[in-house]
């Protein structure tokens, strides 16, 4: 689905259409997580717990950065 970036206020923004808030369950007033992917950006409706679950991993994986490259080997 092509999406415009469009000036909002001082900002850009996207405009969601409906059938994507459908999709995502979500509609106005809602929030939204972006989730960075080796695809690209990822859109879910916004999940407390899983907001503070990915904020606990980029912390661990900060501060274990060498230790997870070597398992990655």
């Amino acid at each position: 689905m092509k999406l415009k970036i469009t000036a909002i206020g001082n900002s850009a923004g996207v405009i969601l259409p409906k059938e994507l808030l459908a999709r995502l369950r979500v509609g106005k007033g809602d929030e939204l997580y972006a989730l960075e992917t080796p695809d690209g950006i990822k859109l879910t409706s916004y999940d407390p717990t899983l907001a503070k679950q990915m904020e606990v991993a980029e912390q661990v994986m900060r501060k274990r950065r060498s230790l997870l490259r070597k398992l990655a080997q």
